[in-house]
């Protein structure tokens, strides 16, 4: 469709739509204007209606229901004002709406590990219209209720990453971790019938305790080198909530303590933290450990009740989220990708029998 063809597309959808006192194109109230990253649209002031964030979300409903799936709109926080270029004051400023060609596409790996030896650029594939450059991840956080398909998700990673980096594993619940370990002869902390849980937990902590002195060690030689690359080190944590409940208080204050070091100091050295959980409120992660994580996935059921953690600002309504297992949103903040929610479709791949 060309540009045209589209503003008069989407007039037609926004007078039909909106209800803003009769304001409308017909009454030369508004106009759309498209552009390649999005489209623009521009009240003419003074206006019979208030341009305000209630405004933005409802255009936002109207024209991403409107455009899918030729285009998906980038979900916004709030009202994104953009000035014009033009001396006319009534026409000087602008509600953006970002949007990306095409809809969010799951990936099919039908040989995993052709793509493993061919990947040589840390490169992550998430979807067929997003990767991730693992040098630039500080954190990846997962989120989902049980069921959602955060198991198979972070058995990807696990593929990927052992490749790309050396892997710590805590697996509090003895599970699919724990067996895709095995199966490629990745040691595994986890509990053991003849320990107790803050027996086990003070393991978890001598191992992140172990990470962070690597941290103090590699910062040293930033301090003599600042351009001098280090291997990556992953530290992998499956159900942290599993982990940080029911513990002695002292043993959980230090987990958690641990936790805020590696995800503050860890970005510079390549130190990196995968954490899973049901839910990430502050009983299973510091608040500081979900802000810097820069990579947030939600997996399953969605809505403000179960993005309310790593989405705090995010109202989910009007984003098309697609059906099926392993689907939800994802957050890629970096200097690569827009920094706003996007669907998500996690990728279907093929590897031995008997990990998952």
């Amino acid at each position: 469709m060309d540009k045209p063809y589209i503003e008069k597309y989407l007039n037609q959808s926004l007078n039909m739509a909106l209800a803003m006192n009769g304001e409308s194109t017909y009454t030369n109230s508004f106009y759309v204007e498209v552009r390649e990253d999005g489209f623009l649209f521009v009240p003419r002031t003074p206006a019979g209606y208030l341009i305000d964030d209630d405004l933005y979300q409802k255009i936002f409903i109207i024209a991403n229901a409107s455009l899918y799936p030729r285009y998906t709109l980038l979900k916004q926080n709030s009202a994104y004002f953009i000035p014009l270029d033009t001396d006319d004051i009534h026409v000087q400023r602008a509600l953006f709406f970002p949007w990306f060609i095409g809809i969010s596409e799951r990936l099919v790996l039908s040989d995993l590990m052709r793509l493993l030896k061919e990947n040589k650029s840390n490169q992550i594939p998430i979807m067929k219209n997003l990767k991730i450059n693992f040098n630039k991840v500080t954190g990846i956080i997962i989120s989902g209720n049980s069921g959602s398909g955060k198991s198979y998700f972070l058995t990807y990673l696990l593929e990927i990453l052992n490749e790309m980096s050396e892997l710590i594993i805590i697996d509090p619940k003895f599970d699919t971790p724990s067996r895709w370990a095995r199966n490629h002869n990745i040691a595994v902390i986890h509990p053991e019938n003849n320990r107790s849980k803050s027996d086990f937990v003070s393991q978890v902590n001598e191992s992140l305790s172990s990470v962070l002195n690597i941290i103090y060690q590699r910062q040293e030689i930033l301090y003599e080198n600042p351009a001098y690359e280090f291997e990556h080190l992953t530290v992998v944590i499956d159900e942290v909530l599993a982990l940080s409940e029911g513990v002695n208080k002292q043993i959980k204050d230090s987990f958690m303590s641990l936790l805020s070091s590696i995800a503050l100091l860890g970005r510079s050295t390549r130190c990196h933290l995968i954490l899973v959980s049901q839910r990430f409120d502050f009983n299973a992660v510091p608040v500081s450990v979900r802000e810097q994580a820069n990579v947030l996935v939600q997996i399953g059921n969605i809505s403000s009740k179960t993005t309310q953690f790593l989405f705090p600002d995010l109202n989910p309504e009007g984003i098309v989220i697609p059906i099926g297992k392993g689907t939800g949103l994802i957050q890629v903040i970096d200097d690569e990708h827009p920094y706003q929610v996007l669907p998500l479709l996690t990728p279907t791949f093929y590897t031995e029998r008997g990990i998952l």
